[in-house]
């Protein structure tokens, strides 16, 4: 059943209607490519509930990113009837209860993508919405190798288990956030003690070395919220790591399309992961 409500909704949204399903084993990952590819891919993770579906209409990331020659994967985590979550160690449900090989998961995607489409295995950027977030910044580091650069939302990794690593990272989170705290530490719903955003992005610098700081703040939109951003720049002038705090903003995807809390319209996130991920190409 659950099989044909995912085609029909395949079927009913305009977001959805381009992508194509495709099936590995249990569990799926829709795609969508560039007319124009580079050979690049986005994968992308929903949250923990979500589902690859909502993570597309909520970002509009497929239409944006396959503009700029990328194919654009949303993964599904494991379990149905919107339980669907992702094992990041110290995150979500019974992905990190049944120990789910999400790594091993993830790798499958990438190569079936890669061998199905003809998409270059060496170009693949990863991003996702908190829960989502944690298991693709925990990729990351641990296939430092298959990364370009990571880009999370409202979602850190457990540093007390895997360690940074001078990958590229990108996080946006609001520090009103009271699902996965912008200070760190436990929620009532969530047995999971989460890394502060501070220790985040001071374990990527770390990981990096050598990286010059700068800063600045915008608030072009009356909504409520204001973004202040710290970049880390390289003797190069790249940018590999780069923190947007949206002050007054909550568990959200900032500029999102949809969903189920307001959310700053300051900063696309979609925007500004893709203007990240072209710093390395």
């Amino acid at each position: 059943m659950w099989k044909l409500l995912a085609l029909l909704t395949l079927i009913a949204s305009p977001v959805l209607a381009e992508m194509q399903r495709i099936g590995l084993g249990q569990r799926f990952y829709l795609i969508d490519l560039a007319d124009q590819p580079s050979g690049a891919l986005i994968v992308a993770l929903h949250g923990a509930g979500g589902s690859p579906g909502q993570l597309a209409r909520m970002t509009e990331l497929a239409a944006a990113g396959t503009a700029q020659g990328y194919a654009v994967v949303f993964a599904a985590g494991s379990g149905a009837g919107g339980q669907a979550t992702w094992n990041a160690f110290h995150c979500c449900g019974q992905a990190v209860k049944t120990q789910v090989d999400d790594l091993a998961f993830l790798d499958s995607v990438m190569d079936d993508a890669a061998r199905r489409f003809g998409l270059d295995g060496r170009r693949v950027y990863l991003t996702g919405m908190s829960n989502g977030a944690m298991m693709a910044q925990t990729y990351a580091v641990l296939r430092p190798d298959r990364v370009r650069a990571v880009a999370g939302v409202s979602g850190t990794l457990d540093l007390s288990q895997v360690s940074a690593t001078p990958v590229p990272l990108l996080h946006i989170h609001g520090d009103a956030d009271a699902v996965v705290p912008y200070a760190g530490g436990r929620t009532r719903n969530l047995a999971a003690a989460f890394t502060p955003v501070s220790a985040l992005i001071a374990a990527f610098v770390a990981a990096h070395g050598g990286l010059a700081r700068s800063s600045r703040s915008a608030d072009p939109v009356d909504d409520g919220t204001a973004v202040h951003i710290d970049d880390y720049t390289d003797a190069q002038g790249v940018v590999q790591v780069r923190l947007i705090t949206v002050q007054g903003g909550g568990h959200a995807w900032p500029g999102a399309a949809a969903g189920r809390r307001p959310t700053s319209q300051d900063i696309s996130a979609t925007a500004e992961v893709l203007a990240f991920f072209a710093l390395h190409p």
